[in-house]
């Protein structure tokens, strides 16, 4: 069976929205912050992540104190949040933000609008997480035909997962909703009353929505690690904007001691990990995450600094076979020399570089 493709891929909305941004995306990252662009004064760091599970090495090391501490008194860390993976590129491409944690398929479209030129992917985060949840009573693909299947968003990694996975099968799924499974994209925080309510069949969803499906009486019908090698896939990677890292390539590398001391955390201390993801969510949000919740979908990630370029670079080519996007040259995207750099100093095996 072919591999399946990544999470997050942009939308060709999204697309045209990256493409326009940029536009002097390269003159404009980190010109507006004096200190990161060579000024007087500590380096200040602006790093992005999402409040959720998948980012989970990224949440519990600002939570943790784990980044400010290997930063040192010499970078001023500010952090900021995202909900998507367009609207962390367009910060980027701004220079509003100077590395952030973020799904595969992002990367790939910023690297590609800025023609090569943005950003460099300087270390893996996470793993797996995603499955395909549906009504108890569906137990094959082939009773999928004629039902509604939920996914976060049109062109969205979950979204080319679900299309090609279906393509794989002998099934069509056109972007307008129709064909043999008719693909209903809509945001994730509705998909459990949708689900409830009988409007959808099913969905292809990341964690914490896989479980809370489950929760709702769904049923797994494909974990999507079980559909690559080794069941390892990224979801979340580490990147990096290319003027950043040419202008502080010292602080770069704290930072990536920073995701692997935050991954070590989140390896060894599964459960106070788990409670510093609810605490922190809830900072941000007002709702701490329920810890049972995170207990449930912990087990369907790994949480490792290898990128796993292989599948990001599957992902693409499932992207491009149900027509969600261009073929594109990946060559220079990553630049794992300081993650290898702190991998080696702690005795630990090396990343190879794609």
């Amino acid at each position: 069976m072919r591999r399946l493709p990544l999470r997050r891929t942009v939308t060709l909305a999204a697309l045209a929205v990256l493409g326009a941004a940029t536009l002097g995306a390269t003159a404009a990252c980190g010109e507006d912050d004096g200190a990161a662009a060579g000024g007087s004064g500590p380096v200040t760091l602006r790093l992005g992540y999402f409040p959720n599970i998948t980012h989970a090495p990224a949440v519990v090391g600002v939570e943790k104190g784990i980044f400010a501490e290997k930063l040192g008194g010499d970078v001023k860390l500010e952090t900021k949040t995202f909900n998507a993976g367009p609207a962390a590129i367009e910060a980027i491409f701004s220079g509003a933000l100077d590395a952030t944690y973020i799904g595969p398929n992002p990367t790939v479209n910023a690297f590609s609008k800025s023609k090569g030129e943005a950003v460099r992917v300087i270390s893996g985060a996470a793993s797996g997480g995603v499955a395909l949840v549906v009504k108890p009573e569906i137990t094959s693909v082939e009773q999928l035909k004629g039902k509604k299947i939920a996914t976060p968003q049109l062109g969205n990694t979950q979204d080319v997962a679900l299309r090609y996975w279906l393509r794989e099968k002998g099934l069509t799924a056109t972007k307008e909703g129709g064909g043999d499974v008719k693909v209903v994209p809509q945001e994730n925080a509705q998909t459990v009353e949708t689900f409830n309510s009988g409007t959808i069949d099913g969905a292809w969803v990341p964690e914490p929505f896989v479980s809370r499906l489950v929760n709702a009486g769904g049923k797994v019908l494909v974990d999507e690690r079980d559909l690559w090698p080794d069941k390892k896939f990224v979801i979340t990677n580490l990147i990096v904007s290319t003027k950043f890292l040419k202008a502080h390539p010292d602080v770069v590398k704290k930072l990536v001691e920073g995701q692997v001391a935050a991954n070590e955390f989140v390896n060894t201390k599964p459960d106070e990990s788990q409670q510093a993801i609810s605490d922190h969510i809830g900072k941000i949000t007002g709702k701490p995450l329920d810890v049972k919740l995170i207990k449930q979908a912990w087990p369907t990630l790994e949480f490792t600094n290898d990128p796993i370029a292989s599948s990001l670079k599957a992902g693409l080519d499932h992207a491009v076979a149900v027509e969600l996007t261009q073929p594109v040259s990946l060559d220079g995207l990553y630049d794992l020399k300081y993650l290898n750099e702190v991998l080696k100093t702690q005795g630990k095996p090396e990343v190879t570089q794609p």
